[in-house]
C-alpha cells in the first residue's frame, strides 16, 4: 500500500482543508490535553492510531473515486457543524469529536462505507483522543477515589502510622492530603483502556475469549496502581514533608502509575496464556 504522489499532487485542494481542519484541533490538544497529566499519553495515542490506520487502508488505490453515499455527505456536513460550534466555544470535546467523525466521513465519500469496515478498530481507538469532561470523569472516578482512600488508610493504619480519613481527605501526622489530588492519576483511565485495546487488539484479537478476559483487567489494574501512588505520597509526606510529595516527585508518581498498571496488565495477560494452554 502506496500513496502516489501525482494523486496527492491532483487532490491539493482536498490536502488543504483536511491540513486545516486538524492543525488546529491538533495543538489545541496539545495545549489544553495534553499537557497535562491526564492527557500526556494522547501522542502516544495518536501515533499508534495513524499506524492502525495505514495497516487497514488495505486497497491498491485508496483514493480512487467512489460513488459518494449520501448518508456520508450528510455526516460530512453535521459533523462539520459540530466541529465549528465546537471550536467557537472551545468545547474540546465537541471540537475533536466533530473532527474525528468529520475525518471518517471523507473517507466514507472517497471509498464508500463498506471499504472503511476494516478500519472500525482503529477509528474506535483514535476516538479515545477526545477529552472527557471533567465533570464525567468526576462521576466515573469519585467512588473509586472513596475506596482508595479508604484502603490506603486503613492498610496504613494497621502499620501503626498516624493516619485518618475524613471522606477523600486523609490526615497524616500534622499533614493533610487530598485523595482527588493524589489520585488524579485516574483521569488518565481513559487513556490506559485504548492503551489496552491496542495491546488486545494487535496480539489477541483473533481469540475472542482471551481478549475479553484481558480487557475485564483494565480497571482493576488502574485502581491497583493508583493505590500504590497513594501509599507512596502518604509515606513520603510523613517522612519527608509535604513540600517534598507535592514538589517533582508527584509528576513522577503520575507516570509511576501508567507503568504500573501497563505491566499489570502485560503480567495478567502472560497468565491468561499459561492458563488457557494448560487446559488445551
Amino acid at each position: 500500500m502506496a500513496f502516489a504522489v501525482p494523486h496527492l499532487i491532483q487532490r491539493w485542494p482536498l490536502l488543504v482543508g483536511l491540513a486545516a481542519l486538524i492543525l488546529p484541533s491538533l495543538f489545541m490538544l496539545a495545549r489544553q490535553s495534553w499537557s497535562q497529566e491526564s492527557g500526556v499519553q494522547g501522542p502516544v495515542i495518536l501515533s499508534t492510531g495513524l499506524w492502525l490506520i495505514t495497516q487497514g487502508w488495505r486497497q491498491p488505490n485508496p483514493l480512487s473515486r467512489h460513488p459518494a453515499p449520501r448518508s456520508a455527505l450528510i455526516g460530512l456536513v453535521l459533523s462539520v457543524a459540530l466541529y465549528i460550534f465546537g471550536r467557537a466555544y472551545d468545547f474540546a470535546s465537541l471540537e475533536t469529536a466533530g473532527l474525528i467523525v468529520a475525518l471518517v466521513a471523507i473517507g466514507a465519500l472517497y471509498r464508500g462505507w463498506r471499504a472503511m469496515r476494516p478500519l472500525w478498530f482503529p477509528i474506535l481507538y483514535v476516538s479515545f483522543l477526545v477529552p472527557m469532561p471533567g465533570s464525567v470523569l468526576n462521576v466515573i472516578t469519585g467512588p473509586i477515589k472513596n475506596g482508595i482512600a479508604w484502603a490506603a488508610s486503613g492498610l496504613l493504619r494497621m502499620l501503626h502510622y498516624p493516619v485518618a480519613r475524613e471522606g477523600v481527605t486523609l490526615y497524616v501526622a500534622q499533614y493533610q492530603l487530598l485523595v482527588e489530588d493524589a489520585c488524579s492519576g485516574l483521569n488518565s483511565l481513559v487513556t490506559l483502556s485504548a492503551l489496552s485495546l491496542f495491546y488486545i487488539y494487535v496480539l489477541h484479537r483473533g481469540a475472542w475469549r482471551h481478549a475479553a478476559l484481558l480487557l475485564l483487567a483494565v480497571l482493576p489494574a488502574a485502581i491497583f496502581a493508583n493505590f500504590v501512588r497513594v501509599i507512596i505520597l502518604i509515606l513520603l509526606t510523613y517522612y519527608a514533608g509535604n513540600q517534598v510529595a507535592q514538589s517533582y516527585v508527584h509528576e513522577a508518581a503520575g507516570m509511576l502509575v501508567f507503568m504500573i498498571a501497563l505491566v499489570s496488565i502485560y503480567t495478567v495477560d502472560k497468565l491468561i496464556q499459561h492458563t488457557i494452554g494448560a487446559e488445551r
